[in-house]
């Protein structure tokens, strides 16, 4: 085995120093030719969005009114991100920090975060911050699993330091991903590289299977209460 298939078969995952033109070209040709998984895969993120919706929608509604009563700030905060093939897309997202929190810019989040509300403490760890999100599953900007859009802003240092950034966005970007799952909240460039690593082994290895898996493991991940 040379490193990049050690790395991918005991470590499940790829580091982005080892991508080579096999791998661009193997994934190239998965995307267009695996029509019939691109399908499936998009009737389950409009199906299980739907349910997801419905089925949290009380706590949706619970959620808006805490946040409301504790600042009396706007309940859903709108951030552009960076989706398939680096479209820009706009996502919505539960506020969890304070109020005009990036007036100075985009930075990452880290823990004990001071502009984290008292009730985005709790939304962030259950992940319920993310739930509007389902919106765009399903208009199709987002699938449910795939790698995490990030913010153009922090992309333009990413892409400087880190080799081979710009492949995560060979597929669309997902509400949970195989890094998610995988890896801590990261807040550094360092944690954002690690990050990649597990999405290039995504990538790579995406099938039905790993979607599936991946599903089960978030849903674990928000009752442990392990979010950020």
């Amino acid at each position: 085995l040379n490193k990049s298939e050690w790395f991918e078969k005991y470590a499940h995952k790829i580091p982005p120093q080892f991508i080579d033109l096999s791998f661009i070209n193997y994934s190239n040709k998965y995307i267009n030719s695996n029509k019939i998984h691109i399908r499936i895969k998009r009737m389950a993120d409009i199906l299980l969005s739907l349910l997801l919706l419905f089925l949290t929608f009380p706590i949706i509604f619970v959620v808006a009114i805490l946040i409301k009563l504790e600042d009396n700030g706007p309940i859903f905060y709108k951030q552009v991100r960076t989706g398939l093939f680096e479209q820009k897309i706009t996502i919505r997202k539960l506020r969890s920090m304070r109020i005009n929190s990036e007036n100075n810019g985009a930075v990452w989040a880290n823990k004990n975060d001071k502009r984290i509300t008292k009730i985005g403490s709790y939304i962030r760890k259950t992940r319920i911050d993310e739930l509007p999100q389902l919106i765009n599953v399903l208009i199709g900007d987002m699938s449910l699993i795939g790698p995490r859009p990030e913010r153009p802003q922090l992309e333009e240092k990413l892409n400087e330091k880190i080799p081979n950034y710009k492949f995560r966005h060979m597929i669309k970007p997902g509400l949970s991903g195989w890094a998610q799952v995988n890896f801590p909240y990261g807040s550094s460039i360092s944690d954002s590289y690690e990050k990649l690593s597990y999405d290039l082994f995504y990538i790579q290895n995406k099938s039905i299977w790993l979607d599936l898996l991946i599903f089960i493991q978030t849903i674990k991940l928000i009752l442990n209460m392990k979010g950020y």
